[in-house]
């Protein structure tokens, strides 16, 4: 009897190395930020401004400095990741320089010192992974140690010692001068747990607990009572930081990467059913029990009328930033030409707002484009990783991004309530862009680990030889 199955899609990618193309694709990137630079000089002040070679070649020597160390440690890898993050780091600095040459009163004093400075950070962080990091299956030993770390983490700011409130959300922990958000490595931490969990936990999970059904259809499939537990976790720590710490943006980050990835482990989506349905129930609890939940809903549905503009704290951040992108149009401003400082926090929770009136709907596309093709290729990496641990541990990395890109585009636009989240590699501030570059040396790494030609066995032709005549 013939096989009538359908044959499996490919997933082993080609053992090649790609660097040269890596290369074009950096100074592709190197030149936008360059450009980008420049224009915005021209529009401020009729001049080339001296930042688009100080600026501008600093940030490409790092540029090719990084891709010089792939050669070596890496050169396997996906020769698309390193140039989109670096495309995606690169416009985020052109446009953190031009919110800020607005600012200052003389415009070649205006300058992205600190974020250059995070993006070299960023860097190291990112190769020393790569280079220590050979196996990333090792971070299986440290399941358990890795789920303490992300919860020390995520309870940090609700301290009252060290905890700092930035405008009505404790997300933030102040030691003297430095101040950080520690939710930024929370979630690489979780994803490690979540990876080794549901690795050695997903058969037990994938056990079909009792059918919902109507008539002869089943509705869902339930899990078994005695499995619940790990999604009643999940549950509890993103409500509790809905609740406590007034974060709604990493409540719903953490909460969609964990069901994400228990659906990759497990392949039922009542688990995603379940969760959805028990997240929006919590919301909706909170939403009655806590004043600020209210405040935020009642912003993001009221946006425009009166009363609620001109409260403090109201929603004239989030209607100067939607009609900043309704000026900018199909093709934006141009950079420098446009108004995006007069929105709050244009730089770091609406630098997307930003890039929407000066570059437009096709220069915010073009960005979106870039880190959708990011995602897409940690997912592609996911599905040519031998072992489960990696599979689940590049697609956790991949979650991580679409749904932080989700959360701030759908906040900026009006499409969820407002979190003030971070736009990876491109907001300014430091913790956000550490993290986003430490998740690139994870995936780098699986990648290459991955796309490396298997080694060739060497054949024993034996001590003894039969020479016929």
């Amino acid at each position: 009897m013939s096989d009538t199955s359908a044959p499996e899609a490919p997933t082993a990618l080609p053992p090649v190395k790609r660097r040269n193309a890596e290369l074009v694709l950096i100074v592709v990137a190197v030149l936008i930020t360059m450009m980008g630079i420049a224009i915005a000089g021209l529009n401020l002040n009729g001049r080339v401004p001296a930042a688009t070679w100080t600026v501008g070649l600093t940030f490409g020597a790092f540029a090719v400095a990084a891709h010089a160390a792939m050669r070596f440690v890496a050169p396997y890898a996906d020769p698309l990741i390193l140039p989109c993050a670096l495309f995606l780091n690169g416009i985020g600095v052109a446009m953190i320089w031009r919110l800020n040459a607005v600012e200052s009163e003389n415009i070649e004093s205006a300058g992205v010192g600190m974020q250059l400075v995070w993006t070299a950070l960023g860097l190291i962080f990112c190769f020393l992974i790569i280079i220590f990091l050979k196996d990333p299956r090792v971070l299986q030993r440290y399941t358990y140690v890795s789920a303490l770390i992300a919860l020390v983490l995520l309870a940090l700011p609700a301290l009252p010692v060290i905890g700092h409130e930035v405008y009505g959300a404790r997300l933030w922990i102040k030691i003297g001068p430095i101040t950080f958000q520690p939710s930024e490595f929370a979630k690489i931490a979780l994803v490690i747990f979540l990876a080794s969990y549901l690795m050695s936990k997903r058969q037990v999970l994938q056990i079909v607990g009792k059918p919902i059904k109507v008539g002869r259809f089943t509705l869902i499939e339930l899990p078994r009572a005695r499995d619940l537990a790990p999604i009643l976790v999940g549950w509890l720590i993103a409500i509790g930081m809905l609740v406590v710490l007034r974060d709604l943006g990493t409540s719903l980050l953490l909460f969609g990467t964990f069901l994400a990835m228990l659906y990759v482990a497990t392949q039922r989506s009542s688990w995603v059913t379940l969760g959805l349905v028990m997240f929006a129930g919590g919301a909706t609890v909170a939403h009655f029990l806590f004043w600020h939940v209210r405040a935020r809903v009642n912003i993001w549905i009221n946006a425009f009328d009166n009363d609620v503009y001109e409260a403090v704290g109201g929603s004239q951040q989030l209607v100067q930033g939607i009609v900043g992108m309704a000026y900018g149009g199909l093709f934006g401003t141009g950079l420098g030409a446009g108004r995006p400082t007069d929105i709050f926090a244009a730089d770091s929770d609406f630098i997307l707002a930003s890039i929407g009136e000066e570059l437009g709907v096709t220069g915010l596309l073009a960005v979106l484009m870039a880190l959708f093709l990011l995602v897409e290729r940690g997912m592609r990496v996911a599905l040519a990783s031998t072992g489960t641990f990696n599979k689940l541990l590049a697609s956790g990395m991949a979650f991580v991004l679409v749904y932080q890109t989700f959360i701030v585009l759908g906040g900026v636009s009006r499409v969820i309530p407002l979190t003030g989240s971070t736009t990876p590699f491109m907001s300014a501030g430091g913790t956000a862009l550490l993290t986003s570059w430490i998740m690139m040396g994870i995936l780098l790494r699986i990648s290459d680990n991955a796309r490396r030609p298997a080694p060739q066995a060497i054949q024993d032709e034996g001590a003894t030889q039969v020479i016929r005549r």
